[in-house]
């Protein structure tokens, strides 16, 4: 397999793995990848969640994904086994293409860890 250099590259590489393992045809967007990463991250099983709950599982997920840059740590899990995180430095303003680039090289740095990617 030709060795994927670039964010681009390997973006479009995660969101077709993903969209094949998770997705009903229909090809996963970031919010998408983020929910499942929030699901992975709160480690329990469940076919269904409230719609706070889907937000709950989005922010735990950009959370752990702003962690390694500085921006959350982890703080504890509460009484449910929900992940919390404390702010650490406050995120930049970021012009909306920023942000997207800022999210899509977490994103893969995440699964890079996971080595997901290479499986």
């Amino acid at each position: 397999m030709q060795k994927v250099i670039n964010l681009k590259e390997k973006w479009d590489l995660l969101v077709a793995k993903l969209t094949a393992q998770f997705a009903d045809g229909e090809e996963l967007n970031m919010d998408g990848i983020i929910y499942l990463i929030g699901v992975q991250e709160l480690g329990k099983e469940s076919t269904s969640y409230k719609k706070d709950e889907k937000v709950n599982l989005m922010h735990i997920a950009i959370c752990k994904l702003l962690e390694p840059y500085g921006y959350y740590e982890f703080d504890y899990y509460d009484d449910d086994s929900w992940p919390h995180y404390k702010i650490i430095t406050e995120l930049p303003n970021l012009k909306p293409g920023e942000q997207t680039v800022l999210m899509k090289e977490a994103i893969v740095n995440y699964f890079d860890v996971l080595s997901y990617l290479e499986a």
